[in-house]
């Protein structure tokens, strides 16, 4: 990838991120929120973080509107290996990252579903963003397809 982007979360983003994180496992989904567990890449021991799962045209992706974030780096380096959760339910997936050329499209659903709760973490970008705009900020921004793991 040409760029590397990564927006470190304030303690309020933290906090934020917990809550939502313990409401998931509880079975509470926030507009869409799961828990994405990967292997860590260092330490082989697994990690969650909350994200938001987006459905688009029948498939589902996941965006790091924070860019090149701990949980992108370990899916890279699991191959795409993970697990989505809410509650009990637990799904094995495969994530596939995207192009970058194939992101704007997905950008523009994901900032006008969650552009209120992310807006501080993508450079200025709104859901009424240009198409050029977010062709050229889609390098800093990873996406992947989620698909069914065996």
């Amino acid at each position: 990838m040409a760029t590397t982007r990564y927006v470190r979360p304030a303690a309020m983003d933290r906090r934020f991120n917990a809550a939502v994180r313990r409401l998931t496992e509880a079975g509470v989904s926030l507009a869409g929120s799961r828990v994405l567990t990967v292997v860590g890449r260092r330490s082989g021991v697994p990690r969650s973080t909350p994200v938001n799962l987006l459905d688009l045209d029948g498939q589902r992706y996941l965006v790091s509107p924070r860019g090149e974030t701990e949980w992108v780096r370990n899916v890279r380096a699991a191959d795409g290996a993970a697990e989505l959760r809410v509650g009990r339910r637990v799904e094995r997936v495969r994530l596939t990252e995207v192009e970058t050329s194939s992101r704007p499209p997905v950008l523009r659903v994901y900032l006008r579903r969650w552009g209120w709760e992310v807006g501080r973490f993508v450079d200025g970008l709104t859901k009424d963003a240009s198409d050029a705009d977010l062709a050229v900020a889609a390098p800093g921004f990873p996406v992947f397809r989620v698909s069914p793991r065996d």
